[in-house]
């Protein structure tokens, strides 16, 4: 009658499983489920609860590796999903990353006139003189002695919008600049005329923003022959262009300035108010 023990290839019996009569271990194949009697007696065996928990050779130093790394790194915690680093950036935010950089770059070799030893810095006088020409307060100053002296209806009402525009223009730009708050370039020097709070930050440009808004309305509103229709339009593009080689502006500040003053006539179109309307909207405050 047969023993109950397992036999081996030589016919020895082995009362261990996986183990013959002569100490060496007989490896079982893993894709077969062992018998019932052989799992309970496998698990009171430590040599043969060790093999059964423990995964291949490759896997268990992949598995300690990764584990080590991960823990050294972390400290023992999961980073969250947030703080892990992005392999796969956006294409809108590759492409703002690169006009920045040009940006930043092209205003730094277009300001030329930054200062009195850079390589246009003769003609720094002169473009600060064009500064002063856009700039807000000669304009008011001068559009409201036009209007004290103006005697005709048509000319006090074309100088109190142009006065109305040119307050509201300064609103508009400090607003933006406040909510933006842009940097000047590093390489500019911070000896503007009439500087305010708002003033130290770059964008957008209130030079270029004024310059395209009054350029608009004075060919529009005033009459004037073709040779003082181009000039006009060189002086808008003269005072743009000087806060660039001035280093006071990026280029994209006075790009999006002259964008911003183009847009701010229509706006001055839209509420435009006559002398009538005026007086009518001061009698009824009144």
């Amino acid at each position: 009658m047969p023993s109950p023990k397992a036999k081996n290839n030589c016919g020895r019996s082995s009362s261990i499983p996986g183990v013959s009569n002569n100490g060496r271990f007989e490896f079982m194949s893993l894709s077969k489920t062992p018998p019932p009697h052989l799992l309970q007696r496998q698990g009171s065996d430590p040599t043969s609860a060790r093999l059964r928990a423990s995964e291949s050779p490759t896997r268990r130093r992949g598995s300690g590796s990764s584990n080590a790394s991960s823990s050294s790194a972390t400290g023992g915690q999961q980073l969250p999903e947030e703080d892990c680093m992005r392999l796969n950036p956006s294409f809108v935010g590759i492409a703002l990353s690169s006009l920045l950089a040009i940006d930043l770059w092209l205003s730094k070799r277009l300001g030329v006139c930054a200062c009195e030893d850079s390589s246009w810095g003769s003609i720094r006088p002169l473009m600060k003189l064009v500064e002063i020409s856009g700039h807000g307060i000669p304009w008011l100053a001068g559009v409201l002695y036009c209007l004290y002296k103006s005697d005709s209806a048509a000319g006090q009402e074309v100088m109190l919008n142009l006065l109305m525009a040119l307050v509201m223009d300064l609103v508009l730009v400090a607003v933006v600049k406040a909510v933006v708050r842009r940097r000047r370039p590093s390489h500019n020097r911070m000896d503007m005329f009439a500087t305010f709070s708002v003033d130290r930050y770059s964008f957008p440009s209130g030079h270029a923003t004024r310059a395209a808004m009054c350029a608009r309305f004075l060919l529009a509103h005033l009459v004037l022959a073709a040779p003082l229709r181009v000039l006009v339009l060189l002086w808008a593009a003269l005072v743009g262009f000087s806060r660039v080689l001035l280093g006071r502006h990026n280029v994209t500040d006075v790009v999006f300035g002259f964008g911003m003053g183009y847009c701010q006539y229509n706006l001055v179109e839209m509420l435009w108010v006559s002398p009538v309307g005026l007086q009518l909207m001061m009698g009824q405050t009144g």
